[in-house]
């Protein structure tokens, strides 16, 4: 296994380091220059060429390229050239709420898709099995941003469940994490759709193994062969999944922020975006890109162990 993982561990760094090529030359080629966006269009050409070299932008795009990657790799992730505060400072405070949405998100996905898959999987084609069926495929059908707007509206607005306004921690950690659940919802239920479809058909293509028929001449019933000996199997695709997923949690989260007016990396990353703060935005991506790959990683030495078949592989 010690092999594999020091395989895996070099995929993974390589990963990392073509997301970073990509998103600094992503913002290195595209028209516009930022010189515009910060110092405004009466800046004479003595600031522009001061902001220039100041910036390094007067470099070439190889040599900026390494010189970023260096300062990045040493928890330098350089300085906005919208603001006169340092990535890390303009980003460090915006990433507790993201990561807190995200994980409200997942540990919701979890308790509502496991549940459901194992109940549809118990009788399929009943009535249980039908209707999260359904259920399931019109939840797929909606986007993040438009189920935000529905549960803002229904349990806000209708049932004043919460109001519509975001409240931090320090106002107090249960009414902030009440709040988070809706926004955490919206980005939750889609996926918990998908997650509910994969466990289920999971656990029916276990259900018509041969160890499955050997439990039962052994005595043991169907719920009984689901927790001893299917669902463990079953899983293994769903861990899979689940972790691939975390990128589109992550992505639905800065996108669901917008709905609910989380200050997270989202609303730093669209105005960073709008006034070509590249140096923020390169920061959010390769982050956000290490925290994806680094969660394949995790899942991967996971479903080893869970099935230890894959093992050399």
């Amino acid at each position: 296994m010690g092999k594999a993982v020091l395989k895996r561990l070099g995929l993974l760094l390589g990963t990392l380091l073509l997301v970073s090529v990509l998103a600094f030359a992503a913002f290195s080629v595209i028209p516009g220059d930022p010189t515009g966006a910060v110092l405004g269009i009466e800046a004479t050409d003595e600031q522009i060429a001061a902001f220039r070299a100041r910036q390094g932008l007067d470099l070439p795009v190889w040599q900026r390229y390494l010189s970023w990657l260096s300062a990045f790799v040493a928890g330098d992730f350089g300085q906005s050239y919208k603001y006169d505060m340092t990535v890390g400072q303009l980003i460090a405070p915006k990433v507790g709420a993201t990561l807190t949405l995200a994980a409200i998100a997942f540990a919701l996905i979890l308790l509502i898709s496991l549940p459901l898959g194992l109940i549809a999987a118990r009788r399929p084609g009943g009535l249980v099995d039908r209707a999260v069926t359904v259920l399931t495929q019109v939840t797929m059908s909606v986007p993040n941003f438009v189920m935000g707007i529905a549960l803002m509206y229904l349990f806000a607005l209708v049932l004043h469940w919460f109001q519509p306004e975001y409240i931090p921690p320090e106002q107090g950690l249960w009414p902030h994490l009440r709040f988070m659940v809706f926004p955490a919802l919206a980005v939750a239920l889609p996926k918990s759709a998908m997650t509910v479809k994969l466990l289920r058909g999971s656990i029916l293509g276990e259900l018509g193994q041969d160890y499955i028929r050997t439990a039962y001449s052994k005595g043991n019933s169907r719920g009984s062969a689901l927790r001893r000996h299917v669902l463990r199997n079953a899983m293994i695709p769903v861990v899979t999944f689940l972790a691939m997923a975390i990128g589109d949690i992550m992505a639905g989260s800065i996108v669901v922020e917008q709905v609910f007016g989380v200050p997270g990396l989202g609303r730093v990353l669209i105005s960073s975006i709008n006034n070509r703060d590249y140096p923020v935005v390169q920061a959010i991506v390769v982050l956000l890109a290490a925290a994806v790959v680094g969660c394949n990683f995790l899942a991967d030495l996971l479903y080893r162990v869970m099935d230890p078949r894959i093992e050399g592989t």
